[in-house]
């Protein structure tokens, strides 16, 4: 069986014949078939059952010809055997039933064993592997501030005011936290990896709330010890966040073979400021799905022609796509990204097999 292995390719800094696309949350709510799973499975149940998952994760394989499938779970899946509960009110995203906001929280926090108590993540994984048929499966966990702020906060936040009153007047606590999470993070991540994941990508959604003083100190060593301990697995590793334009140089000391970068910084300024020896992902602001294909094309050919064919682009949004999100939109922008990166004499995996470059 030939992999499609552009995308493996992209995150290692390689030559590929065009350029690898898939879309933070390409399984979801702007799906029709997603759409009818969900009338009769909450998010939680489909995450439990890992043929449900496997399915939703290879829906957008099939309708879009994406270069990379990313499995369907939650980033804060971890937090349930934790003992804080976690359910998802319709409107308002996720709560948390036990907020940890004191040491003694912190202390009650339950251990947690991936192979154990998240054992219906890694079975989904291994389905996946048998079912994609060459198209690499990217795994994913949330990064130890993301999960953090979200136990802390209860749910999701705007202003963090709980998450950093606690990093400023109770650090103890907050390094205790941080060190619980970063250690639990980084053996669900390893244990998705060995149960089949050929790349993995922790999610730092919030870390943009964060000045670079504040990120340097209280999150970049809690990110690092997960980055690390997936990359001593031999996988391709992407990091992840949004908003981050001032904190990039700190993500790529954090670590990851690619950094993330959302649509406020323009892709080759973003790339200027990590420096050549990284790969980057991005940057399509998922809103421009929704606006006319002209406009659209215009947008991708504009990112293509910031990476200027440079090895190490991975074509993606800035963040997830969005609810409500033209299905047609989405596979034109793939079929897009496709075109417009192919250059006149590209070669195939087996070419360059043929031609000695290792594949």
């Amino acid at each position: 069986m030939e992999i499609n292995d552009r995308f493996l390719r992209a995150c290692r800094r390689k030559p590929v014949d065009v350029t690898p696309v898939w879309f933070m949350r390409q399984a979801g709510r702007y799906m029709p078939e997603y759409r009818a799973i969900r009338e009769k499975y909450s998010l939680l149940e489909i995450c439990y059952q890992p043929e449900l998952a496997a399915e939703v994760t290879l829906q957008p394989v099939r309708l879009l010809g994406v270069d990379a499938a990313i499995l369907f779970a939650d980033i804060l899946l971890p937090v349930i055997p934790l003992g804080l509960g976690l359910e998802f009110a319709k409107g308002e995203g996720p709560v948390i039933g036990k907020p940890v906001r004191s040491l003694e929280d912190v202390r009650a926090l339950n251990p947690v064993d991936a192979e154990t108590d998240l054992g219906y993540v890694l079975e989904a994984i291994r389905i996946l592997r048998g079912e994609l048929k060459g198209v690499p499966l990217i795994g994913f966990c949330g990064a130890p501030f993301t999960v953090a702020s979200y136990i802390i906060e209860g749910g999701s936040s705007r202003e963090f005011l709980k998450t950093k009153t606690m990093m400023y007047s109770a650090p103890e606590v907050w390094h205790m936290l941080m060190e619980k999470l970063s250690g639990i993070l980084a053996e669900y991540l390893v244990a998705q990896i060995r149960a089949g994941a050929q790349a993995v990508q922790i999610f730092d959604s919030w870390a943009g709330a964060l000045s670079p003083q504040d990120y340097e100190s209280f999150v970049l060593p809690y990110s690092q010890k997960v980055l690390q301990a997936a990359k001593a697995e031999n996988v391709p590793v992407i990091h992840f966040g949004t908003n981050t334009t001032t904190l990039l140089p700190l993500m790529k000391r954090a670590g990851g073979d690619v950094i993330g970068l959302d649509w406020r910084i323009p892709l080759d300024d973003g790339w200027a400021l990590l420096g050549d020896d990284v790969a980057v992902q991005g940057n399509l602001d998922p809103a421009l799905l929704f606006a006319p294909l002209p406009k659209i094309q215009t947008r991708v050919q504009d990112i293509l022609r910031r990476a200027a064919g440079r090895p190490g682009h991975i074509f993606n949004l800035g963040h997830g796509i969005l609810q409500h999100t033209p299905v047609d939109n989405v596979k034109a922008v793939v079929d897009m990204v496709h075109e417009y990166s192919r250059p006149p004499f590209a070669l195939s995996g087996a070419e360059r097999s043929r031609s000695g470059e290792e594949v």
